[in-house]
């Protein structure tokens, strides 16, 4: 496929994924422009990302440090990088350096090393805390019922900035038990909100086959990747 080509997909996808997000909020009586889209580039490679960037987009998202360590020199510098895949402890340094969010934090251990990246650059670590809503093990994140937890042991940490919470839907699972999932995320946003100040105002909910029902939920910020750029090429 050609330039063109590949962009002329890359825009008519976008365009679809836009539609469906602000016909999401027009059903549940929210904005349009409410909502934030973070395009999803992994297994992307960069110059269908540049293309995605020359049509608007401006904040990708990547799950592996050692992919957007290569991928991220090679884009416009002015471009908003996501971590939204699990964290090891040892690509920490490295994600403090390529990302401007870190989508999830689920552990203590991961939240003192951040924290101390941030305390040696002098600039807080800006993460969301990964909600396990659908009880799977390989999708990480904390239980519900423990993330108050996880917050009060975090809560001498300084270089730790809380901006929200994430969660992935359960799947496969019917709409009934999407829609529940979510709502119960949501709950748990709200109350969190109250307490921890302005800066905790993401709650980072829906993929490519949900992120409708996750705005009609309450989400956001989606995380689109497959509707925007297709199948991966793994």
């Amino acid at each position: 496929m050609t330039g063109e080509g590949e962009e002329r997909e890359v825009r008519a996808a976008l365009e679809r994924v836009r539609a469906g997000m602000a016909a999401a909020a027009r059903r549940c009586g929210r904005r349009e422009g409410e909502v934030e889209l973070l395009a999803i580039s992994k297994n992307v490679p960069a110059e269908i990302v540049g293309i995605a960037a020359g049509l608007g987009l401006r904040v990708f998202g990547e799950s592996r440090v050692q992919e957007a360590r290569a991928k991220i020199p090679a884009l416009p510098p002015d471009l908003i990088w996501h971590m939204v895949g699990q964290l090891q402890t040892n690509k920490a340094r490295e994600a403090f350096r390529l990302f401007k969010l870190i989508h999830s934090l689920d552990r203590l251990e991961l939240a003192r090393i951040l924290s101390r990246l941030g305390e040696a650059a002098k600039s807080a670590c800006n993460v969301l805390i990964q909600v396990n809503v659908s009880g799977m093990a390989q999708q990480g994140g904390v239980k519900p019922e423990e993330v108050p937890e996880l917050i009060e042991k975090c809560s001498e940490l300084p270089y730790l900035r809380y901006c929200g919470l994430m969660a992935i839907g359960p799947y496969p699972a019917s709409e009934r038990d999407i829609r529940s999932a979510y709502r119960a995320v949501k709950g748990l946003f709200d109350t969190l909100a109250g307490s921890l100040g302005a800066e905790f105002k993401t709650l980072s909910m829906g993929m490519s086959g949900d992120y409708e029902i996750a705005i009609e939920e309450g989400s956001t910020l989606v995380r689109i990747g497959t509707s925007i750029f297709g199948e991966r090429r793994y």
